[in-house]
């Protein structure tokens, strides 16, 4: 399965690449319209926005396969920063990991980062980047974090042409490096398409569901998502909240979540 899943890796990193082309090829913003700058709206489920960003995202999993009685939550602290042509974004997250039926450890995961070069597409309303990745051991304990130096890279695509729809999708894929030899190894592709409908009034319909395939014990979970948002704007910040259910509709592997309830809150720090 892992020769399949990198070719479609392959081919979809390179969809995106040239999705991001078009726009700038086809057509000019001065005969579209494209060159004005897409809502706050829109921005607010950016992750490529040139905004300064403080971001909290909690995942609540109620039910795990192969795992009758068992439940875990993973709370992320999400920091994003542009610099010139690029986008730096890290992540730490807290988690409550199961040891046993009724029984689980909590403490600090291991902190991830991305460092996404933001390529100029010919339409400010269509944004790609691409860059490396990394994580670092920074667990407090086994059963919350990998034991191991993480590296690879990552690949974002967001399409804001719509007004009324916009869509993307991220794809990470890293493997360790160094680390605790006594640890499993790691090998890890992540594929996140994201849609929003825009309803009116700051609200919005959205799905964002993250498929995992770890390549190196070939487990996977696939989920889909659909969930309601809220962006606000205030001042010079802009506020988005959400809450989304996602159920898992291929897995394999023990302990995958088989519901996620997916709750975030999003600030965005606007240029003066």
């Amino acid at each position: 399965m892992s020769d399949i899943l990198l070719k479609l890796f392959s081919a979809f990193v390179i969809s995106l690449a040239v999705a991001s082309a078009v726009p700038a090829n086809a057509q000019t913003p001065a005969a579209t319209g494209a060159a004005a700058a897409p809502s706050a709206e829109a921005e607010a489920n950016n992750p490529l926005a040139k905004f300064q960003a403080f971001n909290m995202h909690n995942y609540y999993v109620p039910a795990l396969s192969e795992a009758e009685g068992q439940k875990a939550n993973t709370f992320w602290f999400r920091y994003a920063q542009p610099v010139g042509k690029w986008l730096f974004r890290g992540s730490l997250p807290v988690q409550r990991a199961p040891t046993g039926v009724g029984l689980t450890t909590s403490g600090l995961g291991d902190f991830s980062a991305f460092l996404a070069y933001l390529f100029n597409t010919g339409n400010p309303k269509v944004s790609f980047g691409l860059g490396p990745q990394f994580t670092v051991p920074t667990a407090s304990d086994k059963i919350t974090g990998a034991g191991k130096w993480q590296g690879g890279f990552a690949t974002t695509y967001f399409n804001a042409t719509s007004p009324t729809l916009q869509w993307g999708g991220l794809v990470t894929w890293q493997m360790d490096f160094a680390g605790d030899s006594e640890r499993p190894g790691t090998n890890v592709l992540a594929v996140q398409p994201f849609y929003f409908v825009q309803l009116g009034g700051g609200l919005y319909v959205r799905g964002a569901p993250a498929m995992v395939f770890n390549l190196e014990n070939d487990s996977y979970n696939v989920p889909v998502g659909l969930g309601l948002g809220k962006v606000v704007r205030g001042g010079s910040k802009v506020f988005n909240i959400w809450i989304e259910p996602q159920f898992t509709i291929l897995s394999r592997g023990a302990a995958q979540p088989e519901l996620q309830i997916f709750v975030g809150f999003n600030t965005q720090f606007l240029k003066k």
